[in-house]
């Protein structure tokens, strides 16, 4: 690009720079090109076409840009010049010509005009959390005398106050400003209090300026002007230095976090939360008393924001990063209930009380019956608004039959009813934009804070030592009154009579000037004593005020006590409430049948869901049928039954325990190899899941039972595991070189059946074990010997525990016999028996227990379990027992079928496992589960063939 020659007015502060700005040059305009591409400003697109403008001023400096060939003095930098002007100055001392770049001085001034709308206009101090034009209206108003006690004043006296004497900006953002601080629907806690109509929650425009009143808040009052006149903050000169205004408000709690803020600036932007006064209050004092507080102990007194028009907040992971990070994505969802407004045709209505926060409840209406009319949303007959003075109500009336939990999900998928707040927590200190976190925003406001306290403790500190020191005089002088009397009386003038006051009673001039000013009335004895009085006083103030500037815990007690003070004056009830659900989205749950699944595991960590038909009853000493194909080195871990909608808590061998819906396994055949747990669960490397336990609802009088592979025991209350973070919690703390094998779910009447590999046994009353916390170690269940460890557990039920109580002899023992309950034994080498439970007796902790297999060398106890829950007519067990082998081949066998036998008999053979490996795994099944079909016999039957 070459640039011919132009003319232009310019007026530099300095001849040696040019500054492009818009009060020197209207320059150019720019075709094809976007000239600001990025906030940094760093670099100009190139120019594809040039206009210049210019009025030419014989008086002033010139620039002046000519082609390279025709002016030698013109010099420039790159080739042919493009990009470069001079500036021709033509002055007393003669011409000077100062080459500089146009892209240089064009990115400099863009750069002066974004600074400014970012301090200036759009984006909120972290100090007082308000914009100029917020906090002029707020000032001008208290100039005014527009306190909460006083009448209402009209808004268009306000706004002119303001425009001629501290905003010289349009009339209608000044009245946007302040009638958005009147809106109860925008501000948490409104800081103008209006009269009249002040737009509604529908986007309702407020009327003019001039039918609406307005005056201050009584929590304005208290929380941002209180001490404005006592030398807290500084006041700078107005647009035109007629005025004085302040450049901040003392406020005495974060009024950026309480309110929020909103606003779009040169290349960034700002979105902020509002919060509840009460908890904000308390989030502060906790860093007040704790500097090094976690981010998790803020949480705990201040959760979440709170919107004025309420809602629900869905879960809090992004409140998490907004708090972290300063930004983050908060869901809201309106708050709704069903009524039922037939009885006869038992038809149902959706009641929205409330809706999230900046959303438009008539375009709500609209866009639900948009959708209606388009067929995007099934069941509706009628909506209607019946919202009035006393609160919302939008009234959505379903067809019958229509199911409400599903008409309600796809409003929250379709329509406003959910939408989301996007954190961008961007506001300015000292002097310059930053994008803060929650801690930070709290403590740059307590410097602040720290330092207004301080400035209205000196400036009450130099008034209280001013005027003690005139009372000190002044009862010098009541003293000596007489004596006083005579020299003011002998004095040709009121600076002699000054001067001899002065020299005779060691005054300084403001005390005697004081003496001289007082009245006659103030001569009396009476008077005398108020001023001794006064004094005293004085000093007391003096010294609170030293000792309170002598530390900064006395100031940030101070500063406590005044936002307490606000607290228990102003804060009110939460009104947005949280739910757990997080994300906020409609879940797979509610469309997926909450069916009886089978969930298996192997040791490498993969898993599978599959339907319970899948694997039909065989008869003992089959081969059983292959789970699947298996990677390489893999084997089975556990196989249990639950159904899709329970909690699994998944618990790892390092002590840490994991939780997801079953219904989050991807259901596949049996011959699929399974999914890795690692994408469903946050495993570390090496950690490997051995018990899974599944939970249908979380109750209080429900137990885990850990056991370690090296014995040790402990129990924990289910409810510390209802809300387990995606990384997991710990759920045991281990010894070393020890793991966590086997978790179970029990109550404090229900008995537990522990045996060790070497076959001992110990059975054991759930009373006896102390409940502890998840980050216990626990206590030492079994005495084990050299080499042995911990084979299983399992449960009997207290129902159970009734029946074996009955049958008590007159010693306190189980009557012998071979009726059920029994404990049902399975060992490696695929053996196992059935053991009547009278055949134990309850022992406590820390025993060696009683023989309950007699193992063949190189046997080992594989699992056990309580059987005979379930019978059927002839008083025999109704249940199943799926065993799985180290090669992923699983038998499903009756265990009616097994036969009943000693406490020292080897038992019978349960499955063959000449090239099978030992047995991996067992669970026990409901034998109503899974009958299989006419296909799965006959592909169960070629298998077996082959």
């Amino acid at each position: 690009m070459n640039i011919h020659s132009f003319n232009c007015n310019l007026l530099p502060s300095n001849p040696s720079s040019m500054a492009f700005s818009t009060a020197g040059i209207r320059l150019f305009r720019c075709y094809n090109h976007h000239l600001w591409r990025s906030p940094s400003f760093a670099k100009l697109q190139p120019f594809s076409e040039l206009r210049f403008f210019s009025v030419k001023n014989p008086r002033r400096p010139t620039i002046q840009a000519k082609r390279r060939e025709e002016s030698e003095a013109g010099v420039v930098n790159g080739e042919d010049g493009n990009g470069s002007v001079s500036l021709l100055d033509r002055g007393i001392s003669g011409e000077r010509i100062v080459p500089t770049e146009l892209h240089k001085e064009a990115t400099e001034a863009y750069m002066a005009y974004a600074m400014s709308v970012l301090l200036g206009r759009a984006l909120p101090d972290v100090r007082d959390g308000l914009k100029p034009v917020h906090r002029r209206i707020l000032f001008a108003m208290h100039e005014l005398g527009l306190s909460s006690r006083k009448p209402f004043k009209k808004c268009a006296r306000v706004v002119g106050e303001v425009l001629g004497k501290f905003h010289p900006h349009g009339d209608v953002a000044v009245y946007e400003s302040l009638v958005r601080m009147a809106q109860d629907f925008s501000l948490r806690s409104p800081l103008i209090q209006g009269h009249g109509n002040f737009g509604s929650i529908d986007s309702d425009p407020p009327a003019a300026m001039r039918y609406t009143e307005c005056r201050l808040e009584a929590l304005t009052e208290a929380m941002l002007l209180a001490d404005l006149d006592l030398n807290t903050v500084d006041f700078v000169p107005n647009f035109d230095s007629s005025q004085q205004e302040p450049s901040l408000l003392p406020s005495r709690i974060p009024n950026l976090l309480l309110n929020g803020s909103s606003g779009i600036a040169v290349g960034m932007a700002t979105n902020i939360p509002p919060h509840n006064l009460g908890e904000l209050v308390d989030a502060l004092s906790v860093l007040i008393h704790n500097p090094e507080a976690t981010l998790q102990e803020l949480l705990e007194s201040m959760p979440a924001p709170d919107f004025p028009t309420g809602g629900l907040i869905m879960g809090n992971l992004g409140i998490l990063d907004a708090y972290r990070t300063g930004k983050g994505r908060i869901v809201i969802r309106g708050k709704t209930e069903i009524e039922q407004f037939d009885s006869k045709t038992k038809r149902t209505a959706i009641i929205i009380k409330e809706i999230p926060y900046q959303a438009n409840k008539a375009t709500l209406v609209e866009k639900i019956a948009e959708h209606v009319e388009n067929k995007n949303l099934e069941g509706i007959s009628d909506i209607r608004d019946e919202s009035d003075r006393s609160g919302m109500r939008i009234v959505i009336e379903l067809k019958r039959g229509a199911e409400p939990s599903v008409v309600l999900n796809n409003l929250y998928r379709l329509t406003a009813l959910q939408s989301s707040f996007n954190c961008n927590m961007v506001g300015i200190l000292n002097g310059q934009p930053k994008l803060m976190g929650l801690k930070e925003l709290l403590q740059a406001f307590l410097e602040f804070r720290c330092s207004v306290v301080e400035r209205r403790a000196q400036f009450k500190l130099s008034q209280a030592q001013a005027r003690q020191h005139i009372v000190e005089g002044i009862i010098v002088g009541l003293d000596n009154l007489d004596e006083i009397i005579q020299v003011i009386r002998k004095a040709s003038s009121n600076a002699m009579a000054s001067a001899d006051l002065m020299n005779k009673y060691s005054l300084s001039q403001k005390q005697a000037e004081a003496i001289l000013d007082i009245n006659l009335r103030k001569l009396t004895v009476l008077e005398r004593n108020k001023f001794v009085d006064e004094g005293k006083s004085l000093m007391e103030q003096i010294c609170r005020l030293e000792e309170l500037l002598s530390s900064k815990k006395h100031i940030l007690q101070l500063i406590e006590q005044e936002a307490i003070e606000l607290k228990n004056k102003f804060a009110t009830p939460r009104r947005s409430m949280l739910d757990d659900d997080e994300g906020g989205q409609v879940d797979d749950i509610d469309v997926i049948p909450n069916e009886e699944v089978i969930l298996a595991i192997s040791e490498k960590g993969y898993v599978k869901r599959m339907k319970p038909n899948t694997f039909a009853a065989q008869r003992r000493g089959t081969i059983g049928k292959s789970v699947g194909k298996m990677r390489v080195n893999d084997m089975m871990s556990d196989f249990l039954v639950c159904h899709a909608h329970d909690h699994i808590l998944y618990f790892s061998d390092k002590g840490i325990v994991y939780s997801a819906r079953a219904y989050k396994i991807p259901e596949c055949t049996r011959t699929a190899a399974g999914t890795p747990l690692i994408q469903i669960l946050s495993l570390s490397d090496g950690e490997r899941i051995t018990s899974i336990i599944p939970v249908g609802e979380f109750v209080d009088d429900q137990y885990l039972v850990m056991l370690t592979a090296n014995g040790y025991i402990k129990k924990v209350s289910l409810n510390y595991f209802s809300s387990i973070r995606s990384t997991g919690i710990i759920a045991i703390q281990l010894v070393p070189d020890d793991e966590l094998k086997w978790v179970r779910c029990c109550t404090n009447d229900d008995l537990i059946a522990m045996a060790s590999q070497n076959g001992m046994v110990i059975l054991s009353s759930g009373d006896t074990i102390r409940s502890l916390g998840r980050n216990t170690r626990g206590t030492t269940a079994m005495k084990l010997k050299n080499g042995d460890k911990m084979a299983s557990m399992d449960i009997i039920p207290a129902t159970f525990r009734k029946e074996l109580d009955r049958n008590v002899d007159e010693y306190g023992i189980w009557k012998k016999g071979t009726s059920g309950p029994w404990l049902l034994f399975v060992s490696e080498s695929g053996y196992g028996k059935r053991v009547p439970l009278s055949s134990f007796r309850l022992s406590p902790l820390n025993r060696v227990g009683l023989i309950g297999y007699k193992f063949a060398s190189e046997d080992q106890l594989a699992a056990v379990f309580v059987v005979g829950f379930s019978l059927s007519e002839d008083g025999e067990s109704d249940e199943h027992i799926i065993l799985v082998s180290q090669s992923g081949t699983i038998n499903r066998i009756k265990v009616r079928d097994i036969s009943i036998q000693s406490r020292y008999a080897r038992g019978v053979i349960l499955m063959r496992l000449d090239h099978l490996g030992k047995i991996q795994s067992a669970s026990l099944i409901s034998s109503a589960v899974g009958e299989p079909d006419e296909d799965e016999v006959v592909q169960l039957l070629g298998e077996i063939a082959g």
